[in-house]
């Protein structure tokens, strides 16, 4: 994927990324819902065809034909007959934070610290290399972006993924995009806090501001901070989804 791709073109090439031999269609379904989930995928959103899919995923058309079924079965997707048919993403925006939280239910302490490790550890050495090479009208891109209309939630996981293109590494930018579907819709569940928001925000802003100086040290520390934030309040909504659940998913879950 070219480096001058836009935030959510690198998304979508990690939704349908190839699985390899081990691909199931449970595997190609849970992929599609991470999808959904992440913000990638979206209501009306086509999906590509089942020839299109199995090719683009490594999987038999067979395999990718009974992911679509699944997905069906759950609501997700609907598939229309005609000139315009095809299969379509069926999720209100209201469905897709029950997604999230199902997710983040269904995960253990260990597995939310874990996940927000590996992000930091990425999102961190993306900054600071964004720091290190990125010019001035790449830091302005950042800035430009905090300046937009409505900046806050899906537009800050937009901005960590413009952060990692300019770090300059391709691999470095498709295992932040990787991770970011994963790490990035739980951080955007909880930014329908407007104060965790601003918050988000803010760092965001100190980011920028490290990367135009060039300090980075500071963006490194920035970033460093941020993620540990959202780590702790997710550690308290994993409690909270958690505590609402009978004592043998409370006993899995911990």
């Amino acid at each position: 994927m070219p480096q001058n791709s836009s935030p959510r073109q690198r998304m979508l090439s990690t939704v349908f990324a190839p699985l390899g031999e081990a691909g199931k269609a449970q595997r190609v379904q849970d992929r599609i819902v991470e999808g959904i989930a992440a913000g990638v995928l979206r209501d009306g959103d086509r999906l590509p065809s089942e020839a299109e899919l199995a090719s683009l995923m490594g999987v038999a058309t067979v395999t990718a034909r009974e992911a679509l079924v699944g997905l069906r079965s759950h609501g997700l997707v609907m598939t229309r007959r005609g000139r315009e048919g095809g299969t379509y993403v069926t999720v209100p925006a209201g469905r897709r934070a029950e997604l999230v939280r199902a997710r983040l239910r269904g995960m253990s302490r260990v597995e939310v610290r874990d996940l927000a490790i590996h992000y930091r550890a990425i999102a961190a050495t993306a900054a600071e290399l964004a720091a290190d090479f990125a010019g001035p009208e790449d830091a302005g891109v950042l800035h430009g972006m905090l300046r937009g209309r409505g900046f806050g939630g899906a537009a800050v996981g937009e901005f960590f993924l413009e952060l990692a293109a300019l770090s300059q590494s391709a691999r470095l930018t498709r295992e932040f995009g990787r991770l970011h579907k994963e790490f990035g819709p739980l951080m955007l569940l909880l930014q329908e806090d407007g104060e965790f928001d601003a918050t988000m925000v803010q760092l965001c802003q100190r980011i920028a501001d490290a990367v135009a100086s060039a300090d980075a040290a500071a963006a490194r520390e920035a970033v460093t901070i941020q993620i540990r934030t959202g780590l702790t309040a997710l550690i308290n909504e994993h409690a909270r989804l958690v505590d609402s659940q009978p004592d043998d998913i409370k006993r899995r879950t911990g």
